[in-house]
């Protein structure tokens, strides 16, 4: 707990803040927002590649999922038992506590078995299974959903069920966002709100459960010596930026939407806060029932707890089929962890639509549901791979290395590159210019975007470098060709970084420092996407605007703003339109008209020399812009 919150405090806050805040000052996405520092624009890009890998994989649980719903609509649940035909003599259902502490075993069918009442034989292989057993919920995930094989080097056939069951989620994710962010906004409602609503009936079960407060003091019990452990921190610090969502590009693109007055400060600190809380409230649901389970095994809570797909796929269930009713309460907790799941997939895919529309403007509107279309099949497909008999080592691989050392890394990056290249101070006033204050305490934010959160961030990477210890799935240990990829997909993100980079130093003239020096300020359309929220020189002006259609030239009237001469001269790539004459050519007969007759503007450089077309001198009415 401790790690998580500290994490939460100096690293997943402010990076929280940060990309929300972002998103919402400028109404840009992941790609486009880096208009604050063009040079680094390969940031967004990395985003966007860590969004396809966790979109791909992330619906690959929902499956699961779904295929245990599905399961769970039966009389009994299927992995209550070990007398089904994917169970093997390993799999033990521990009905008799006593019957160890006796001297005995317990055979397949629960019975317990004295070494007195089997031949020698009989209980050299009772022993030998004994010290390999499982329960049955491991061999109902392993063994009937999985169909597991032996390594990452054999992947087996694709599992033609769960491929139905991935077709399912992706196809509810399609439906959900088809209509854009305003349907997939109502639909937050329910995947928000739903899962409380099953932790407050589970927990109202669990804690009629024996054992409950077994589970709970082991979960609130603090174990000192682990914070010397730097995986412990490294491990809390990837669940605060996943539990978050932050560096998959989903905020800035959720955030870009809002309203530019709404207070995105209170927004962030709630949100991340709400985050911290509900993951503890679910922790007396969890592991009070872990220590209901371990009760009913006879064992130490510790020897239960596990992480990972393996609380969720196997723990939970065991724990859940000794409960009476135990088909409503599995259907209910996957129920819950479904509508987890795609509250996180809606804006994973959303974030992917939406680069993909930034950088081709042509894919908006009506085109939009056919890229949506796209984006669905292909990481439906590219899921493909992870649900065959061998799949779950590729899964466990991706999931290690996607968004775990390269989340950091980008997370650095994000909020290094706003503090020192465009400067932190800078940014807080543009907050300010938003919301009308500044985030309190200021000071906190400043020193934790400029040192505290890349300073963590670089110790933990560089303590859980030097501790690597290759991949595993339980026992099984990745080879090193295997860890190999996982580090390719680690970079694949980041090297979008240093790539996007040469290329927009490429495009640039003139000598490499300058060009750098160019690339590392912000372009002249970064800020607010409406021109009434926009400042010049760092003052907010409030003036009527008019949009000259089809131009991207907004014009100023004079009148109404007495400095704007002074303001415009300052701003780089601005200009102002000197007063001029409006031309009115006298139409003869038989002459036709032409397109440049009318009003004729020259604009005025600093020097004061006009350039364009001078006015013709025939007949003048004064007409000042």
């Amino acid at each position: 707990m401790i790690p998580y919150v500290t994490s939460l405090i100096f690293m997943g806050l402010p990076v929280f803040l940060y990309e929300m805040s972002a998103g919402q000052y400028s109404s840009e996405g992941p790609v486009a927002v880096w208009k604050i520092c063009p040079l680094f624009t390969g940031i967004g890009y990395g985003m966007c590649c860590v969004s396809l890998y966790i979109g791909t994989y992330y619906n690959i649980i929902l499956s699961w999922a779904f295929y245990y719903i599905f399961s769970s609509f039966s009389s009994e649940l299927p992995w209550s038992s070990c007398d089904n035909v994917w169970n093997t003599l390993a799999c033990r259902k521990f009905n008799d506590l006593n019957c160890t502490g006796h001297g005995g075993l317990v055979d397949k069918s629960g019975s317990c078995i004295q070494e007195t009442d089997v031949s020698t034989d009989e209980w050299s292989s009772l022993k030998h299974y004994s010290n390999f057993s499982k329960m049955p919920s491991d061999e109902f995930f392993h063994n009937n959903m999985l169909q597991i094989t032996d390594g990452i080097h054999s992947i087996g056939i694709i599992r033609w069920e769960l491929a139905l069951c991935l077709f399912l989620a992706w196809f509810i994710v399609y439906s959900a966002l088809w209509n854009g962010i305003k349907s997939f906004g109502k639909l937050v409602y329910f995947t928000a709100l739903f899962p409380y609503l099953i932790l407050i009936i589970l927990l109202a079960r669990a804690v009629t459960l024996p054992g409950y407060m077994d589970g709970i003091e082991f979960y609130l019990t603090p174990k000192w010596e682990r914070l010397k452990d730097i995986q412990v921190w490294a491990d809390a610090s990837i669940q605060i930026f996943f539990s978050l969502g932050v560096t998959w590009g989903g905020m800035v693109t959720l955030a870009s939407y809002n309203k530019f007055r709404n207070n995105v400060y209170r927004d962030a600190v709630l949100v991340g806060v709400g985050n911290c809380l509900t993951s503890f409230f679910a922790g007396f649901v969890i592991f009070g029932i872990i220590g209901f389970m371990a009760h009913e095994l006879g064992v130490k809570v510790e020897e239960v707890a596990d992480e990972g797909a393996g609380l969720a796929f196997i723990a939970y269930p065991e724990a859940v089929s000794r409960m009476p009713i135990s088909p409503l309460w599995s259907i209910l907790f996957f129920l819950m962890l479904v509508s987890l799941g795609f509250g996180t997939q809606f804006s994973t895919t959303e974030t992917v639509v939406t680069i993909l529309q930034d950088e081709f403007p042509d894919l908006r509107g009506k085109n939009r549901r056919w890229l949506l279309l796209g984006v669905c099949g292909f990481m439906f497909f590219a899921g493909l791979l992870m649900i065959t008999e061998g799949g779950v080592y590729v899964l466990q691989l991706i999931d290690n290395h996607s968004a775990t050392y390269s989340a950091l890394i980008l997370g650095c990056m994000e909020i290094s590159v706003m503090a020192w290249c465009y400067g932190v101070d800078r940014y807080l006033e543009d907050i300010k210019h938003m919301l009308g204050f500044y985030p309190w305490p200021r000071i906190f934010w400043k020193w934790a975007w400029k040192l505290i959160s890349p300073s963590i961030v670089i110790c933990i990477l560089v303590l859980t470098a030097t501790n690597y210890e290759g991949n595993s799935y339980g026992t099984y240990k990745f080879p090193t060709w295997a860890n190999a990829i996982g580090w390719m997909i680690t970079f694949s993100s980041v090297m979008f970084i240093p790539i996007v980079a040469f290329f927009k130093i490429a495009q640039e003239k003139g000598p490499l420092m300058t060009r750098i020096r160019k690339l590392t300020q912000p372009s002249f359309d970064w800020g607010p996407a409406s021109p009434l929220h926009r400042r010049l020189n760092g003052e907010a002006y409030n003036v009527p605007l008019t949009r000259v259609d089809g131009s991207n030239m907004t014009l100023i009237t004079v009148g109404s703003v007495p400095n704007t001469t002074s303001l415009l001269q300052e701003r780089e790539g601005a200009c102002q339109l000197e007063p001029l004459n409006e031309v009115f050519e006298e139409e003869e007969e038989n002459v036709e008209n032409s397109d440049d007759d009318g009003l004729h503007m020259m604009t005025q450089k600093k020097d004061g020399k006009a350039i364009g077309r001078q006015p013709s001198k025939k007949s003048n009415k004064s007409n000042k812009l």
